[in-house]
């Protein structure tokens, strides 16, 4: 969907001008959405667990204006793609990429709002496929465009709701909320300790001196439609129904604990007592990870990272030869405080925490002896934790 290596500021001025050309309007409404990394807390969130997200430096820009008719007049600028369509009757393209606009149409609609045509033009600087969830940072500046433009006076949670519905219900993608949430209720300088049950959250201080989120990209793109990603999600539900049989209180993997999964799911089928065992321990992970922040204790924080992508590489079976290799690089590098791999798995990013002076030394290591051994070029992302969505320049 988003591919393009440019900056947000020049990105920002190259959407305005793609959009002053296509629709020969001067003042565009501009908005500005940025993708998300996932400290910890992987797999939690549509089991109704935590997550500790934050909003990055990587962002969609979206330039729109209202039109006098109901068409909807949409262009992507990096894929140089333009899709017209109408208010009145919203299904879905046979491009992909306009769905994730026409959801959040279909949603605010639902809700009972009149919309009319507008016109629309985006590009992004989040990496394809790397786990920063462009999809996420699109369908959120839509809504903030929407919002903004027709005056429907849309709190922010209604928004992030309205946006993960329009990704679950109208593009297929069976996402819990977080993704969302991060992109829309970022802060910088801190991660947000969401619970996704309650919907619940707290700003935590992460503006640790001297230490930089890197993120090493593999190169293998993957795509959460996957068949792997929902399978994931209803062994979770089918562990639940078997502790539910004797716990009718259990309605999530955020109500069950081990002994209930050793009692009652372990010997009815293993590999679902597998996965849910690394939700079960994922969500104490992250509760005990947050008290690490907390005190400062940036040292057992990232230790817990290197413990989540081993249960995310053995238990829950996400990862990948690509993801486990630059994990095992990391691993033992005085420089590196902590590693896992990031978002829904099968490719994408490893996420770091990493000395900032030792930052080009890693690299330049790293570089080498992953081409070496997978056959593929490594990209790298320096990550800031940035505000979320909000009117852009």
């Amino acid at each position: 969907m988003i591919k393009t290596t440019e900056h947000a500021p020049s990105l920002s001025y190259r959407v305005k001008e793609k959009f002053r050309t296509v629709f020969a309007e001067s003042d565009p409404l501009i908005v500005r959405s940025p993708g998300r990394v996932n400290l910890i807390g992987e797999h939690t969130d549509y089991n109704h667990g935590f997550v500790l997200p934050a909003a990055i430096n990587k962002a969609i820009y979206m330039a729109v204006s209202r039109r006098s008719d109901d068409e909807l007049h949409l262009v992507s600028l990096d894929l140089d793609r333009q899709y017209v369509g109408s208010a009145k009757r919203v299904v879905p393209s046979s491009l992909h990429w306009p769905d994730y606009i026409l959801g959040v149409v279909q949603q605010i609609q639902a809700l009972g709002h009149e919309l009319g045509g507008f016109n629309c033009v985006f590009g992004g600087d989040i990496p394809l496929g790397a786990g920063m969830s462009s999809s996420a940072a699109l369908e959120c500046a839509t809504a903030f465009a929407i919002n903004q433009l027709f005056g429907l006076g849309l709190d922010p949670m209604t928004m992030v709701k309205l946006a993960q519905r329009a990704e679950n219900v109208f593009v297929g993608v069976q996402c819990g909320i977080m993704d969302q949430f991060a992109s829309m209720f970022g802060r910088r300088n801190h991660v947000i300790r969401l619970d996704c049950q309650s919907l619940e959250y707290a700003y935590v201080p992460f503006d640790t001196a001297g230490i930089r989120i890197v993120l090493l990209d593999t190169n293998v793109k993957h795509s959460l439609v996957s068949s792997e990603y929902n399978t994931r999600r209803q062994q979770c539900e089918a562990g639940v129904k078997l502790i539910q049989a004797h716990h009718p209180e259990v309605k999530t993997l955020r109500d069950a604990n081990m002994d209930m999964l050793k009692a009652y799911v372990a010997s009815v089928d293993a590999l679902v007592n597998q996965r849910c065992e690394y939700v079960v321990e994922e969500i104490a992970r992250l509760l005990a990870a947050t008290k690490d922040l907390e005190r400062g204790d940036i040292a057992s924080f990232g230790e817990k990272m290197f413990e989540t992508h081993e249960g995310l590489s053995r238990k829950y079976a996400v990862s990948c030869p690509e993801l486990d290799f630059l994990v095992d690089q990391v691993k033992d590098d005085p420089s590196v405080i902590g590693a896992r791999m990031m978002g829904g798995g099968f490719g994408g990013c490893t996420i770091n925490l990493v000395k900032e002076e030792a930052i080009d030394g890693l690299v330049e290591r790293l570089t080498p002896v992953y081409r070496k051994a997978m056959k593929k070029d490594l990209k790298v992302y320096i990550g800031q934790i940035e505000n979320g969505t909000s009117l852009g320049e």
